[in-house]
């Protein structure tokens, strides 16, 4: 056979396969973009720090991409936000907040980013939170604290603190048994923010969520539904392992170090006695004292820290009033997996149920 024939006899057997070849490298090609583009369609949610996000990935599963803004362990409450902050809202299409004044970064953040598109779902609407956002007088030098111990000292800040310092005044001028009086400790009522560690609260808040996912992405409607009322079944289980276990304690009172526990005290009808708002607040003897004070009055058997914070403190004062020191976890630091919500509950149950026995 001439060999110009022979070689066109290869390359006509050969075109098949260069063929098919073309067309699976074209088809990878296509569906790789087809990936892409899927991804970029889904919702982008932002959620501020670790229970907002456990309750938001539980809801959207894979159907939105949900990231944190605070990774867990880092302090909340006086959190600063940062460049990358302010350029990940700027990208989100969503962001869910707590609410109840612990994010108090974000409304600056926010501006920053002018993200005009961006929608902000708050967990925490339509919950009625512990404390009220009214004047309080106070003598000079001393700050304000509600009936469950919450720091209300970073109150006069922002114009609403203003309006409420003003109407103190004004409720002083008027009040002779406050004559004479300087208004200078006047401070708003701060809400206590942590509504997620009640589980029939945190239903609330997952509920809100599934809501607001479904208003803005009705496509994954049926998703967000279901996954939600799966998470709900396990936190219904979790509030009656709760009732069952603390039934028989009711009106018992444990001492924190973190006004963290007012929701789920009142859910279980136990008494919270918080010694400092924030772990970071420095005891004061003062502190120590009411600490003892409150230990030989209603005969407490626990102190209670919480992971992540230097309880050398407590330790030694937990050995010089002869009771245990033990940990309940506020859930602002740990796993992102919305399954170590009740990993932590549910240790919690345990710690309260110990110190109560």
């Amino acid at each position: 056979m001439r060999p110009i024939l022979h070689r066109l006899l290869i390359a006509l057997l050969l075109l098949p396969f260069a063929a098919a070849g073309c067309s699976t490298s074209t088809s990878d090609t296509q569906s790789s973009d087809v990936s892409a583009e899927a991804s970029d369609e889904k919702l982008q949610v932002l959620t501020t720090f670790l229970p907002v996000y456990l309750f938001t990935k539980a809801v959207a599963g894979d159907a939105a991409d949900v990231e944190i803004l605070i990774q867990p362990g880092t302090e909340v409450h006086d959190y600063q936000s940062t460049p990358d902050d302010v350029r990940v809202i700027a990208e989100a299409d969503v962001l869910v907040q707590n609410g109840l004044n612990i994010e108090e970064f974000l409304d600056s953040t926010i501006e920053s980013a002018q993200n005009s598109e961006l929608v902000i779902i708050n967990a925490s609407e339509n919950i009625d939170p512990v404390g009220e956002l009214s004047p309080v007088v106070f003598p000079d030098g001393e700050s304000g604290e509600d009936a469950h111990g919450y720091s209300e000292e970073a109150a006069g800040e922002d114009d609403q603190s203003e309006e409420v310092a003003a109407a103190g005044e004004e409720s002083a001028a008027d009040d002779p048994d406050h004559e004479g009086e300087s208004t200078s400790g006047v401070h708003a009522r701060a809400e206590n923010p942590h509504v997620w560690l009640d589980p029939l609260l945190a239903i609330q808040q997952v509920e809100t969520i599934r809501d607001g996912l479904i208003e803005l992405d009705p496509d994954n409607a049926e998703t967000y539904d279901a996954n939600a009322a799966a998470y709900i079944e396990e936190l219904q289980a979790l509030n009656t392992e709760f009732e069952q276990r603390l039934g028989s304690y009711s009106d018992r009172t444990f001492i924190s170090f973190h006004d963290a526990f007012p929701y789920l005290a009142e859910r279980y009808n136990l008494q919270q006695v918080a010694i400092v708002a924030i772990p970071e607040d420095s005891l004061s003897p003062a502190d120590i004292q009411e600490t003892v004070e409150v230990v030989e009055e209603y005969d407490v058997k626990a102190l209670f820290g919480e992971p992540g914070v230097d309880n050398g403190l407590l330790q030694s004062l937990s050995q010089d009033l002869g009771i245990e020191l033990q940990t309940l976890d506020p859930l602002e630091a740990g796993e992102l997996d919305p399954q170590y919500y009740f990993t932590a509950m549910n240790q919690n149950l345990e710690a309260l149920e110990t110190a109560f026995q």
